[in-house]
């Protein structure tokens, strides 16, 4: 009789089988989310870095609002220079930013299209709401922001913006 050799010990012996790979949709759709949190990231990095960055510029030719995604340019011609004021917010009831209708409510700093509690549209870049500049244009609009200074602003809005 013919011997047999014994099974050979260890472990059993493993067979895997793949599953048809998929198609490259889950891997777009992981694209697409990438890059739209990406853009989120982007743009509240943007609004935290302009919320610091904000600028105010008073020359003959009008006014100039850099450092922030609503700033802008405003002819001279446009704004109404006696009716700029320096407003306190917390004070100033009618002035009060009531609803954001296109802008950033952040902690501590609002920019945008604001409408007033008077009904009025504003254009805002406020950090600081007891040292607020208040600037109405004749657009349809007015323009509140926080300045470290707001009396010699007003007056170097005056000066600059009646010449000529």
């Amino acid at each position: 009789m013919l011997a047999l050799d014994p099974a050979p010990e260890g472990p059993p012996m493993k067979y895997v089988f793949p599953i048809i790979p998929a198609s490259s949709g889950p891997i777009w759709l992981f694209v697409i989310i990438a890059v739209f949190l990406l853009g989120i990231v982007t743009l509240f990095g943007y609004l935290a870095f302009s919320s610091r960055h904000v600028h105010l510029e008073v020359a003959e030719g009008g006014l100039r609002i850099g450092g922030d995604i609503y700033g802008r340019s405003i002819p001279a011609s446009s704004v109404t220079i006696d009716a700029v004021k320096v407003l306190n917010l917390k004070q100033d009831e009618a002035y009060r930013l009531k609803w954001r209708t296109n802008g950033s409510g952040l902690p501590g700093y609002k920019s945008g299209w604001f409408k007033l509690a008077n009904g009025e549209k504003a254009l805002v870049f406020v950090t600081d709401p007891t040292r607020v500049i208040y600037i109405p244009t004749r657009d349809g609009y007015s323009i509140l922001m926080s300045v470290a200074e707001p009396d010699q602003i007003k007056e170097r809005i005056k000066e600059n913006l009646t010449k000529g």
